[in-house]
C-alpha cells in the first residue's frame, strides 16, 4: 500500500520541478515494474501526484519570474496570460492537444504560470491529456522495463532533444516577444532586455 503513496509523492514532485527532469510517467513505470502494483492504480494516482505537483509548479513560477525578470517584462505576461485567460476552450484544446503529443509539459506550465494564467483553464485538459498520454506510457512500460539499456540509449535521442528544443522555444516565445505591442499594435517587437 504504502508503494502507492510513493507513486503519488514521486510524481509529484518530478512535476513540481522548474525544469526538464524525467517525466512523471518513468516513476510509474519503475513502481509498477518494480513492486507489481495494479497498472491503474498506478496511473490514476500517479497522474494526480502529477497534475498537483504542475498546480504547484504554476502557483510559484511567478513568484521566481518577479525575482530574476523586469519589472516590464512580468507585466508584459500578466496582460497576456489576461488575454489568453478570456479565450477559454480554445486554451484547454491546446493545453489538451499539447499534452497528448510526446512533449515536456514543464515550458507549458512555467509560460502559463509567468504569465499568470488561471489554473483553471489549464488543469482539467492537462489532466485529460496527461491520463491518456501516460497510460500508453505506462501500458507500454513492461517493454521498456525490459529492455533498460534502449531505454538510456533513447534518453538521447532525436524526439527527446525535439521536445526539449520546443519547450525552450516555448518559453522564449513567452518571454521574449513584447505580448502588448503584438496584441494592441498587432507589431511583432522582441525585447531581450528581460532580466533584473
Amino acid at each position: 500500500m504504502w508503494y502507492y503513496v510513493f507513486v503519488f509523492l514521486s510524481a509529484l514532485i518530478v512535476d513540481i520541478v522548474p525544469f526538464f527532469g524525467p517525466p512523471a510517467w518513468t516513476v510509474m513505470v519503475f513502481f509498477q515494474m518494480k513492486y507489481g502494483l495494479n497498472i491503474w492504480a498506478v496511473i490514476i494516482i500517479g497522474v494526480i501526484g502529477s497534475t498537483l505537483g504542475r498546480y504547484v509548479l504554476s502557483k510559484y513560477i511567478p513568484f521566481l519570474s518577479s525575482k530574476v525578470i523586469t519589472d516590464e517584462k512580468n507585466e508584459d505576461l500578466a496582460y497576456i496570460g489576461k488575454r489568453l485567460d478570456e479565450e477559454g476552450w480554445k486554451i484547454q484544446a491546446f493545453v489538451l492537444l499539447y499534452t497528448l503529443m510526446p512533449l515536456p509539459s514543464t515550458p507549458l506550465f512555467t509560460a502559463s504560470g509567468m504569465a499568470r494564467i488561471r489554473a483553471t483553464h489549464i488543469l482539467p485538459a492537462f489532466f485529460v491529456g496527461k491520463f491518456t498520454s501516460d497510460m500508453v506510457m505506462v501500458v507500454s512500460g513492461d517493454y521498456v522495463a525490459r529492455n533498460t539499456i534502449d531505454m538510456a540509449n533513447g534518453l538521447l535521442s532525436w524526439q527527446s532533444l525535439v521536445g526539449t528544443g520546443l519547450g525552450i522555444l516555448i518559453i522564449s516565445v513567452f518571454l521574449f516577444i513584447d505580448w502588448r505591442v503584438l496584441l494592441q499594435h498587432k507589431k511583432i517587437r522582441l525585447n531581450f532586455k528581460i532580466w533584473k
